[in-house]
């Protein structure tokens, strides 16, 4: 019998393309009734560069994505604080993506419909619970439109690799509640602009107490122009902030105003915001981990099973993970309920310690102890501030915790 794997997003489609290359048959049953290129911009890491290289996606990635060379911090005065290589600038053997997860998705899905078949993902078939024996299990779904139910589905394993929202997760945690808002609002979008920087940075400005902007090329010459798309992130402290919602539509008067001194010699901040066409707003939200993922022949990925804050490019990253560890733990023998209690010994831990180290000492906690070192004000020479040597321990702490150290990633070829 089939893997039934619930929701086609990037985890699934993962899954589906390492369950095949593995000889396993799989079907994904995604909610959408079509299938758009939704969503703004996504960071590939190496670790995670790594699982889709080796799924012979590196030229159709490269394609549609920028390859990232490095990552640079500063204040909110435009003074450079550090510059970290990426990818293989940095020594990977693998690159660093930054692409728009609509063109993420597409490379996925074209990859796994060229080889598993189109009938293989069904778009339309929203699940609304999982059924299971000792032997097999039962997948309930609806019409997302018309709630009318559709004809059960049966396969050896159900994987919920649905999100956020996932059904599996509320069906195995009925009492659990709504995400945990972190205190953090953000606004993103996409702009199209000429080239900042080199045309291949991550930059991270600012901090969370007066603000941070996160800003990325995802798509290269969009234009006669030669501009790119740009994505942005504007992050704020917001503790009394109520209403949560996944994603809303923004408006710009309610952060332009922490940027209108924003005037850099590499980019005028408000001008850039002021050209945003559409804004969305939501707050930063994550959950608590959970004690297990895998209940007989069902288990969680990705989101589903460990939502984290959007920090350090690690949420489609870890879904990776997940569905390189899990393939490979079903691809060792018959018994998979035993495949995916072991998959989630290996991968529930590892997770965890992500989605807590992103709340306490995120990627990018050099722009918080430079904040706290110069009391947020210019500095003359930032080596009298903060050292090389700590800042690259700090961005390399997270490497470790996240999983991407470059002889961690070696020594697991």
């Amino acid at each position: 019998m089939d893997v039934l794997i619930i929701g086609g997003g990037i985890g699934g489609l993962t899954l589906g393309l390492m369950l095949h290359k593995r000889g396993i048959p799989c079907r994904i049953y995604e909610a959408a009734p079509e299938i758009k290129p939704l969503g703004v911009g996504i960071n590939i890491l190496p670790h995670a560069s790594k699982e889709l290289c080796e799924l012979g996606l590196e030229a159709a990635l490269a394609k549609v994505a920028v390859t990232t060379a490095d990552a640079r911090y500063f204040n909110r005065f435009g003074q450079l604080i550090y510059i970290e290589p990426l990818g293989r600038n940095a020594g990977y053997d693998w690159p660093q993506f930054s692409i728009h997860r609509g063109d993420l998705h597409t490379v996925l899905l074209d990859a796994f419909v060229a080889r598993a078949g189109r009938d293989r993902y069904l778009t339309g078939w929203q699940c609304t619970g999982i059924d299971q024996d000792g032997d097999s299990v039962t997948a309930n779904f609806q019409d997302p439109v018309t709630r009318a139910p559709l004809a059960p589905q049966k396969g050896a394993v159900a994987i919920g690799c649905d999100g956020i929202h996932s059904a599996l997760r509320k069906q195995l945690y009925p009492e659990e509640g709504p995400p945990i808002y972190s205190g953090v609002n953000m606004w993103r979008g996409v702009i199209p602009w000429q080239p900042i920087l080199t045309g291949a940075n991550m930059t991270r400005v600012g901090w969370l107490t007066t603000g941070k902007m996160v800003l990325y090329p995802i798509r290269n010459n969009i234009d006669a122009q030669g501009r790119q798309l740009m994505n942005w992130v504007w992050e704020i402290e917001t503790p009394k902030y109520k209403q949560w919602d996944w994603s809303r539509p923004g408006r710009l008067e309610d952060f332009i105003d922490g940027v209108k001194d924003w005037h850099f010699d590499w980019l005028d901040v408000p001008a850039f915001f002021r050209a945003a066409e559409t804004i969305l707003e939501y707050p930063m939200v994550d959950k608590d981990p959970v004690a297990r993922w895998t209940f007989g022949r069902i288990t969680l990925l990705g989101d589903a099973a460990h939502p984290m804050y959007p920090r350090g490019s690690n949420g489609a990253g870890q879904a990776i993970l997940d569905a390189r560890a899990l393939s490979d733990h079903l691809a060792r023998g018959a018994d998979w309920p035993a495949a995916l209690a072991d998959y989630e010994a290996l991968r529930l831990p590892a997770t965890a310690k992500v989605v807590h180290t992103n709340r306490s000492t995120p990627p990018d906690a050099i722009l918080r102890e430079v904040y706290r070192r110069t009391g947020d004000k210019p500095f003359k020479n930032i080596d009298d501030v903060i050292g090389r040597e700590e800042l690259a321990g700090i961005v390399d702490a997270y490497k470790k915790v996240a999983g991407y150290t470059k002889e961690g990633l070696r020594a697991s070829r």
